[in-house]
C-alpha cells in the first residue's frame, strides 16, 4: 500500500464519539492526524503542518488590557486568545479527488459536518491557527446570513 502524504490538523475543544469515528476514517484511509492543542492556536498553520520555512513562534503571555487600551486588535500570536470554542479541521496536501473521497467517507460514516474546516493554502499558511479560525467563523456567518436572506426572499415570493 502506498503511503499517503495528506494530513489533517485536528482541533477539538472536547472529545466526542464522533471524533473517534472521524479519526477512524482518517486512519483507515492512511491520512495522518496532527492533534492541535489550545496552546498551539497562536502558531502559524504552516508550522503546525510541518512545512519548510516555518518555525515555532515564542508566544509570551498577552499583556492584560493591551487591546482595550489601544482600541485596536493587535497582530501576532501573543495577543490572540488560545481557546477556539468549536471543532476545526485543516486539510493539508490533498488533491481534489482525495478531498472528495475523504468527505464522502465522512458522509458514509454518518458523521455530522464540521463547519470550521479549511484547506491549507500558500495564502493562509502564514496565518496563526486562531486567525484561520476567525476567518472561517466570518465566512460561515456570512454564508449563513446569505442562506437566511435567500430563504426569506423565497418565502415572500410565494
Amino acid at each position: 500500500m502506498a503511503v499517503r502524504k495528506e494530513m489533517v490538523l485536528y482541533y477539538t475543544p472536547e472529545k466526542s464519539a464522533d471524533d473517534q469515528k472521524r479519526k477512524g476514517v482518517l486512519v483507515r484511509l492512511g491520512i495522518r492526524i496532527r492533534n492541535i492543542a489550545p496552546e498551539q492556536a497562536g502558531q502559524q498553520v504552516g508550522y503546525l503542518a510541518g512545512l519548510p520555512g516555518f518555525a515555532e513562534q515564542v508566544c509570551p503571555a498577552p499583556e492584560a488590557g493591551a487591546e482595550e487600551q489601544t482600541g485596536e486588535q493587535m497582530e501576532g500570536p501573543q495577543t490572540e486568545p488560545l481557546a477556539i470554542p468549536e471543532r476545526m479541521l485543516v486539510f493539508c496536501g490533498f488533491t481534489e479527488r482525495g478531498m472528495s473521497e475523504l468527505l464522502s467517507q465522512f458522509r458514509r460514516a454518518k458523521l455530522p459536518p464540521v463547519p470550521m474546516k479549511a484547506v491549507l493554502t500558500e495564502h493562509n499558511s502564514g496565518w496563526s491557527f486562531y486567525r484561520l479560525y476567525q476567518e472561517l467563523r466570518l465566512e460561515h456567518e456570512a454564508m449563513s446570513a446569505g442562506k437566511a436572506a435567500e430563504h426569506a426572499e423565497a418565502g415572500r415570493a410565494d
